[in-house]
Protein backbone atom coordinates (compact mmCIF):
# COMPACT_ATOMS: atom_id res chain seq x y z
CA UNK A 1 0.00 0.00 0.00
CA UNK A 2 1.30 3.30 -0.60
CA UNK A 3 1.17 5.94 1.76
CA UNK A 4 -0.23 9.63 1.12
CA UNK A 5 1.91 12.18 3.00
CA UNK A 6 1.01 16.05 2.71
CA UNK A 7 4.03 17.85 2.42
CA UNK A 8 4.57 21.76 2.45
CA UNK A 9 7.40 23.26 0.31
CA UNK A 10 9.35 25.15 2.68
CA UNK A 11 9.77 28.15 0.16
CA UNK A 12 5.83 28.12 -0.06
CA UNK A 13 5.44 28.07 3.59
CA UNK A 14 7.88 31.22 4.01
CA UNK A 15 6.34 33.16 0.72
CA UNK A 16 2.70 33.02 2.84
CA UNK A 17 4.23 33.91 5.88
CA UNK A 18 5.92 36.46 3.95
CA UNK A 19 2.23 37.09 2.11
CA UNK A 20 0.81 37.36 5.54
CA UNK A 21 3.00 39.90 7.19
CA UNK A 22 2.56 42.25 4.49
CA UNK A 23 -0.82 42.15 4.49
CA UNK A 24 -0.83 42.66 8.49
CA UNK A 25 1.50 45.85 8.14
CA UNK A 26 -0.84 47.24 5.54
CA UNK A 27 -3.89 46.88 7.56
CA UNK A 28 -2.20 48.46 10.76
CA UNK A 29 -0.86 51.18 8.43
CA UNK A 30 -4.14 51.48 7.05
CA UNK A 31 -6.06 52.12 10.82
CA UNK A 32 -3.19 54.34 11.19
CA UNK A 33 -3.99 56.53 8.01
CA UNK A 34 -7.78 56.35 8.38
CA UNK A 35 -10.21 58.93 9.52
CA UNK A 36 -12.21 56.32 11.01
CA UNK A 37 -11.95 52.47 11.57
CA UNK A 38 -15.48 52.54 9.39
CA UNK A 39 -13.02 52.79 6.39
CA UNK A 40 -10.68 49.37 7.52
CA UNK A 41 -12.12 46.14 5.52
CA UNK A 42 -10.57 43.48 3.14
CA UNK A 43 -10.68 44.68 0.15
CA UNK A 44 -9.50 48.07 0.90
CA UNK A 45 -6.19 46.31 3.04
CA UNK A 46 -6.24 43.59 0.06
CA UNK A 47 -5.72 46.35 -2.92
CA UNK A 48 -3.05 47.95 -1.16
CA UNK A 49 -1.14 44.89 -0.45
CA UNK A 50 -1.45 44.22 -3.96
CA UNK A 51 -3.63 40.48 -3.04
CA UNK A 52 -7.07 39.42 -3.70
CA UNK A 53 -9.69 39.68 -0.94
CA UNK A 54 -9.70 35.82 -1.28
CA UNK A 55 -6.03 35.84 -0.09
CA UNK A 56 -7.22 38.06 2.78
CA UNK A 57 -9.53 36.16 3.80
CA UNK A 58 -7.32 32.74 3.67
CA UNK A 59 -4.90 34.41 5.98
CA UNK A 60 -7.41 35.71 8.95
CA UNK A 61 -10.90 34.45 7.99
CA UNK A 62 -12.65 37.92 8.40
CA UNK A 63 -12.83 41.34 9.32
CA UNK A 64 -12.59 40.50 12.84
CA UNK A 65 -9.83 38.18 12.38
CA UNK A 66 -7.80 40.96 10.61
CA UNK A 67 -8.62 43.55 13.61
CA UNK A 68 -7.71 40.99 15.74
CA UNK A 69 -4.48 40.01 14.65
CA UNK A 70 -3.36 44.05 13.81
CA UNK A 71 -4.43 44.06 17.90
CA UNK A 72 -2.21 41.31 18.48
CA UNK A 73 1.09 42.63 16.63
CA UNK A 74 0.51 46.04 18.08
CA UNK A 75 0.41 44.36 21.56
CA UNK A 76 3.66 42.80 20.98
CA UNK A 77 5.37 45.48 19.17
CA UNK A 78 4.33 47.82 22.38
CA UNK A 79 5.31 44.80 24.95
CA UNK A 80 2.15 44.59 26.13
CA UNK A 81 3.57 41.01 27.04
CA UNK A 82 5.57 42.90 30.34
CA UNK A 83 2.07 42.65 32.17
CA UNK A 84 3.26 39.15 33.11
CA UNK A 85 5.82 40.85 35.59
CA UNK A 86 3.20 42.30 37.11
CA UNK A 87 2.44 39.47 39.74
CA UNK A 88 6.39 39.23 40.64
CA UNK A 89 6.28 42.46 42.23
CA UNK A 90 7.21 42.48 46.24
CA UNK A 91 4.35 44.53 46.79
CA UNK A 92 0.91 44.37 45.32
CA UNK A 93 0.89 47.88 45.23
CA UNK A 94 4.23 48.26 43.52
CA UNK A 95 2.09 45.70 40.94
CA UNK A 96 -0.66 48.03 40.38
CA UNK A 97 2.14 51.17 39.49
CA UNK A 98 4.10 48.61 36.71
CA UNK A 99 0.27 47.67 35.34
CA UNK A 100 -0.74 51.67 34.71
CA UNK A 101 2.49 52.39 33.59
CA UNK A 102 2.64 49.38 31.11
CA UNK A 103 -1.36 50.25 30.24
CA UNK A 104 -0.24 54.01 29.33
CA UNK A 105 2.53 53.29 27.21
CA UNK A 106 0.84 50.72 25.18
CA UNK A 107 -2.15 52.95 24.84
CA UNK A 108 -0.15 55.70 23.67
CA UNK A 109 2.36 53.51 21.29
CA UNK A 110 0.84 53.57 18.28
CA UNK A 111 -2.07 55.64 16.22
CA UNK A 112 -4.03 52.47 15.16
CA UNK A 113 -4.95 52.01 18.77
CA UNK A 114 -7.81 54.54 18.81
CA UNK A 115 -8.94 53.52 15.45
CA UNK A 116 -8.99 49.68 16.88
CA UNK A 117 -11.15 50.93 19.68
CA UNK A 118 -13.30 52.69 17.33
CA UNK A 119 -13.85 49.40 15.54
CA UNK A 120 -15.53 48.37 18.34
CA UNK A 121 -19.18 50.33 17.97
CA UNK A 122 -19.39 48.51 13.93
CA UNK A 123 -18.96 44.98 15.02
CA UNK A 124 -20.09 43.45 17.41
CA UNK A 125 -17.94 40.26 17.43
CA UNK A 126 -14.88 42.21 17.27
CA UNK A 127 -15.93 44.45 20.28
CA UNK A 128 -16.80 40.70 22.29
CA UNK A 129 -13.07 39.48 21.21
CA UNK A 130 -11.50 43.29 22.48
CA UNK A 131 -13.54 42.85 25.85
CA UNK A 132 -12.35 39.64 26.74
CA UNK A 133 -8.69 40.34 26.43
CA UNK A 134 -9.64 43.79 28.78
CA UNK A 135 -11.26 41.43 31.18
CA UNK A 136 -7.85 39.53 31.90
CA UNK A 137 -6.64 43.36 33.02
CA UNK A 138 -9.21 43.34 35.18
CA UNK A 139 -8.63 39.53 36.49
CA UNK A 140 -4.99 40.67 37.28
CA UNK A 141 -6.19 43.66 39.64
CA UNK A 142 -8.70 41.33 41.28
CA UNK A 143 -5.40 39.31 41.87
CA UNK A 144 -3.78 42.59 42.95
CA UNK A 145 -6.07 44.09 45.40
CA UNK A 146 -7.18 40.64 46.88
CA UNK A 147 -3.15 40.47 48.21
CA UNK A 148 -4.17 44.24 49.59
CA UNK A 149 -7.42 43.16 51.45
CA UNK A 150 -8.31 41.77 54.91
CA UNK A 151 -10.30 39.60 56.31
CA UNK A 152 -12.42 43.06 57.16
CA UNK A 153 -12.57 43.93 53.89
CA UNK A 154 -16.03 44.44 52.63
CA UNK A 155 -16.49 41.83 49.36
CA UNK A 156 -18.42 44.94 47.74
CA UNK A 157 -15.75 47.41 48.91
CA UNK A 158 -13.37 45.44 47.11
CA UNK A 159 -14.84 44.58 44.07
CA UNK A 160 -15.47 48.46 43.72
CA UNK A 161 -11.75 49.10 44.15
CA UNK A 162 -11.34 46.37 41.25
CA UNK A 163 -13.87 47.95 38.68
CA UNK A 164 -12.59 51.58 39.54
CA UNK A 165 -8.65 50.66 38.97
CA UNK A 166 -10.28 48.60 36.23
CA UNK A 167 -11.74 52.06 34.71
CA UNK A 168 -9.00 53.71 35.65
CA UNK A 169 -6.20 51.95 33.32
CA UNK A 170 -8.61 51.45 30.82
CA UNK A 171 -8.07 53.19 26.83
CA UNK A 172 -11.04 55.12 27.30
CA UNK A 173 -9.63 56.60 30.09
CA UNK A 174 -5.95 57.15 28.82
CA UNK A 175 -7.38 59.09 25.78
CA UNK A 176 -10.14 61.76 27.93
CA UNK A 177 -6.87 62.49 29.86
CA UNK A 178 -4.32 62.46 27.03
CA UNK A 179 -4.72 66.14 25.45
CA UNK A 180 -2.47 68.61 26.62
CA UNK A 181 -0.73 65.40 29.14
CA UNK A 182 2.14 63.04 28.50
CA UNK A 183 1.63 59.75 29.05
CA UNK A 184 3.60 60.09 32.47
CA UNK A 185 1.82 62.79 33.26
CA UNK A 186 -1.28 60.88 32.29
CA UNK A 187 0.29 57.67 34.45
CA UNK A 188 0.65 59.91 37.68
CA UNK A 189 -2.66 61.25 37.33
CA UNK A 190 -4.24 57.42 37.41
CA UNK A 191 -1.43 56.01 39.97
CA UNK A 192 -2.69 58.86 42.33
CA UNK A 193 -6.46 57.96 42.20
CA UNK A 194 -5.39 54.33 42.01
CA UNK A 195 -3.67 54.31 45.23
CA UNK A 196 -6.49 56.75 46.75
CA UNK A 197 -8.83 53.91 46.38
CA UNK A 198 -6.57 51.18 47.72
CA UNK A 199 -6.35 53.46 50.89
CA UNK A 200 -10.38 53.53 50.87
CA UNK A 201 -10.27 49.86 50.99
CA UNK A 202 -7.55 49.29 54.10
CA UNK A 203 -9.45 52.08 55.93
Amino acid sequence: MTSTRSYTSPVRAAAAAEKRDRVLQVATDVLRESASATHFSLDAVAKIAGVTRLTVYNQFGSRRGLLEAVFDSIALQGQLGRLRHVHAQPDPREGIDLLIRICCDFWSSDPAVPRIYEAMASDVEFAQALTERNERRRQLIGTLVEKLSTKATRPQLRRDTVDFIFALTSFAMFRMLAPGRSSDEVGELIRASAHAALERMAR
